[in-house]
């Protein structure tokens, strides 16, 4: 047998692995790295988080991926050359990490990688009726592998889309192998550029698991904030709070049919952007609207959606516990609003779960590359395409 081959099932037998997940979001504030140490697999998954670090992207970093995000058309030639150049610096960056743990790349198991996304494009979104669901996602494994030596599982996203998914979102395994508690509803709630929960039933019934995603969650506040006043994000929501939500705005941007299409599903910055905001302004004739009411408006905007996704999904039921994460968690305005929108919910970050919020998303990549070589068949969902039951992740070995 393929010495190769021989390891990754020396692996698969061992009662606890050592993966590295990265997370790299559409924020493109840098690469999260979260050493895991996992025990089992499935709904018997154990996981401790050994170590975390997220390491900023510089700025010739964004631009080239901005170059190519989300973009319909870009220079093929560019996709082809960052392809693997992504994956060797992050590569780079996982040397780098375990250099300052104190740790050999020998002692790590597993590399997950997510990739850099710069395409999503599930088919409501595509106007195309002979093409299905699609996504994108760049930095490749091989080049991963070979880089730091160590077997690494990437591009999830492509077996979820085979399997009659659309690509998105995936927390929802990793949510419910390590989240669930009988006993509680739970809903975990990640915020990051596009917003996105799962819900957790009380009994562990796995058929009646559900996950969506909501629509935007920072990508809209993000790119105005970069555009408009020069800083990557609206820290503590000072933007925002400095100006007054506009209603009429408001109704515009909430008017498109994603609003108002069935659960689940997924979307992504190619409708959510700055042509999207200008659109809603000019069907609302708001033209001398300020940047500060601007801010305020979108920051509502994700807030209402959010909120609203979870009423029509539990038709008016609050026996819930909410767990967040993500980026949007650290913006005080926005978890304001959807505390005050969802009366009787009850409000925690997944700190109090023993899961660091910022780590959550490296995590549950971590606990789908265990799945990979670990797992075996779990029913989640209702079995239909909407939540495939499947491993994901393609296999690369270093030599």
């Amino acid at each position: 047998m393929n010495k190769s081959l021989n390891k990754l099932f020396a692996i698969g037998s061992k009662e606890t692995r050592l993966i590295i997940g990265l997370m790299s979001g559409t924020s493109l504030d840098g690469l999260d790295i979260a050493l895991c140490k996992i025990a089992g697999s499935g709904s018997d998954t154990s996981i401790q988080l050994v170590a975390f670090e997220t390491i900023g992207y510089e700025d010739s970093f964004k631009e080239e991926i901005r170059s190519v995000f989300s973009k319909q058309t870009v220079s093929l030639e560019k996709v082809c050359v960052l392809n693997g150049w992504v994956a060797n610096i992050h590569g780079n960056m996982i040397l780098q990490c375990l250099d300052k743990w104190k740790i050999s790349a020998q002692e790590i198991d597993l590399v997950a990688s997510h990739g850099q996304t710069i395409y999503h494009a599930p088919k409501f979104l595509h106007p195309n009726d002979k093409f299905g669901n699609a996504t994108l996602q760049i930095g490749d494994g091989d080049h991963l592998a070979v880089t730091t030596g160590i077997i690494t599982i990437s591009d999830f996203r492509q077996k979820h889309i085979a399997a009659g998914g659309e690509g998105a979102p995936l927390a929802v395994y990793g949510d419910y192998f390590i989240f669930s508690k009988k006993g509680e509803n739970r809903i975990m709630l990640n915020i990051g550029g596009i917003a996105n929960f799962t819900f957790l039933p009380d009994d562990l019934d796995a058929k009646k698991i559900f996950s969506t995603d909501t629509g935007p969650g920072n990508t809209l506040m993000d790119a105005y904030a970069q555009t408009y006043f020069h800083q990557s994000f609206d820290k503590n929501s000072a933007i925002a709070l400095s100006g007054k939500p506009n209603e009429k705005f408001l109704a515009e941007l909430t008017a498109h049919p994603f609003f108002t299409t069935g659960f689940p599903k997924t979307t992504g910055p190619e409708l959510f952007n700055l042509d999207y905001l200008a659109s809603a302004i000019e069907r609302a004739g708001m033209y001398g609207i300020s940047h500060q009411d601007v801010m305020a408006t979108i920051n509502r905007f994700s807030a209402v959606t959010i909120a609203e996704a979870m009423k029509r999904s539990f038709l008016g039921l609050t026996d819930f516990v909410v767990y967040t994460s993500g980026g949007g968690m650290h913006n005080p305005f926005l978890m304001q609003q959807i505390q005050e929108l969802l009366p009787g919910y009850q409000f925690y970050t997944t700190d109090s779960l023993d899961i660091n919020p910022d780590a959550k998303e490296a995590i549950l990549f971590a606990v789908l590359a265990n799945e990979c070589v670990a797992g075996g068949e779990t029913l989640i969902g209702n079995g239909s395409s909407d939540i495939p039951s499947v491993s994901m992740g393609k296999i690369s070995f270093p030599s």
